[in-house]
């Protein structure tokens, strides 16, 4: 067997049995996925007597430890061990002084006991590979799947659709506003799924198709299947104006 196939072997167990671990000893306490705008309006709208969450969703905790411990953009193994060392670290002495949540959440929670005794170290390191992993794979399923350019003027003129582009960075936190805050609510993604075809460029990795010029990221633009640009809307937005958006750019 090939040593990629057992490392990606490996690779499932560890995480299958992180699954585990947080099934046995977190998710008492910890929900799984709840998308970001419904946890925005959850705390922000109405202090939790919405959701009544007992704590921290698990992409909440997966996002806020990659951004805020270590170097997010340095060597991932070197990353994870240092999420990993935080972890147990919070989990034997908990601290809100410690806590990467931000201070509005954090503020309607209780301060978790120590788990001190009652989780192993190698119980620790899998479910912290679990969650290290866990925001990147929901937002993958939960979120909006994009299609190469070509492909999305094929499939536009076949489905009578209407493309959008998004033009992105790596390191822009509008950008991941977007993502997580509308891109992936469910009501922006079933108008998006029945009238759109989505298209992802990373503007400082490949150039916008059509010769698409931007000034900020994100911009969006949205083309009918003759490549006609029926609108151009740069910046981040809010849930509601960008229904409005959309709905007007489909009259």
């Amino acid at each position: 067997m090939k040593v990629w196939v057992i490392i990606a072997l490996f690779s499932m167990l560890l995480f299958a049995s992180g699954e585990t671990v947080y099934k046995k000893k977190c998710a008492s306490c910890h929900l799984g996925y709840i998308s970001m705008g419904k946890l925005k309006e959850n705390f922000v709208e109405y202090n939790n007597t919405k959701l009544h969450l007992k704590a921290p969703t698990l992409n909440q905790l997966s996002f806020r430890l990659k951004q805020k411990i270590g170097d997010p953009s340095g060597d991932k193994e070197f990353h994870m061990m240092e999420v990993t060392s935080f972890i147990q670290d919070y989990l034997y002495a908990p601290d809100k002084s410690k806590s990467v949540c931000m201070k509005e959440v954090l503020a309607i929670f209780d301060t978790m006991p120590s788990m001190k005794g009652k989780i192993t170290s190698e119980e620790i390191e899998a479910v912290a590979q679990y969650l290290y992993e866990y925001d990147t794979k929901m937002m993958d399923k939960h979120s909006v799947h994009y299609q190469k350019f070509d492909q999305a003027l094929i499939d536009a003129k076949k489905e009578g659709k209407i493309v959008m582009v998004k033009a992105t960075s790596e390191f822009c936190h509008y950008c991941k506003q977007m993502d997580r805050e509308v891109l992936a609510d469910e009501d922006v993604l079933k108008v998006l799924k029945k009238d759109f075809i989505a298209v992802s460029v990373d503007v400082y990795k490949e150039d916008l198709p059509m010769d698409l010029k931007f000034t900020v990221t994100p911009t969006y633009f949205f083309i009918d299947s003759h490549k006609k640009v029926l609108l151009r809307i740069p910046g981040a937005l809010t849930k509601k104006d960008f229904l409005h958006i959309l709905e007007e750019v489909k009259k």
